[in-house]
This record gives C-alpha cells, structure tokens and sequence, in this order.
C-alpha cells in the first residue's frame, strides 16, 4: 500500500501494540491468555507494518525470524515443564521465587510465567509466518 497516512501511523502504532503486548504478557502470568494475547498484539504489530510497507520490509524489522521464534518458544515452554517434574514429581506443576527489585519492590516470577512467556514467542512465530505466506502466495497484493 502506498498511504502517508497509514505509513506515518504504523511507525507509532507498532510500539504501541509492542508495549500493550508486554504489559499483557506480564499481567497474564496469573491470569489466563497473557502469552497468547501479547502474542497476537506483537504480530498484529509486524502485520500492520508490513500493509503499511510491504513484507519484505517488515521481514527486515524482525529481530528474530519467525521460524527462529517458534523455536525459542518451544524451547521456553519445555523448560517450564521440567523444573515441576523434578523437584514436585508432578508435570507443570508451577515453582515460584520471589525477586526484589528496588523500584519496582518484589516480584514474583515462577515456571508460569516462563511458559507464557514460551507461548509468547510460538504466537509471534506462527503467526508472523502463516501472514507472510499469504503475503507470498498473492493474496493480498
């Protein structure tokens, strides 16, 4: 697409999507849907960019790749699995620590959160990757 207008809003747009994706991911480590919605903020994101530019520039924004971030994802999610299955016997049983951090006060992270953050990460690669092969194919040229 060749608009000023949407080109303009996608550069402000976009980091708007990123920050509300964070802060969906970070409140959603103990409520449902946190890494699967900031998931889908992130790649409505990229999306956007690319009907803005076009794919090829949106590909060459990407920190990481969407086959790459599928991966990382994976990796994430069987990590979380494990430390329950070690330490309570039971698979994805949640194990919690407590961190402080002087600003913010302390926080508590925990195998839920590293899985969502798992999740996060597959959303964004999957769905970066199924739009773009769309984009391939001419469907929406």
């Amino acid at each position: 697409m060749n608009s000023v207008i949407l080109q303009i809003a996608a550069k402000y747009v976009r980091w708007l999507l990123v920050f509300f994706a964070i802060v969906a991911l970070y409140r959603g480590h103990n409520h449902p849907g946190g890494g699967f919605i900031g998931g889908l903020l992130v790649s409505l994101s990229v999306i956007f960019y690319s009907l803005a530019y076009d794919a090829e520039r949106a590909k060459q924004k990407l920190m990481l790749q969407p086959g790459t971030q599928i991966f990382i994802g994976l990796l994430l999610i069987l990590i979380s699995v494990l430390p329950g299955l070690f330490q309570k016997g039971t698979l994805m049983a949640g194990i919690w620590t407590s961190i402080s951090i002087p600003v913010l006060g302390e926080i508590k992270l925990g195998t839920p959160f590293l899985f969502d953050i798992g999740v996060f990460f597959a959303v964004i690669g999957v769905t970066v990757m199924f739009f773009f092969s769309l984009k391939k194919v001419g469907q929406w040229k």
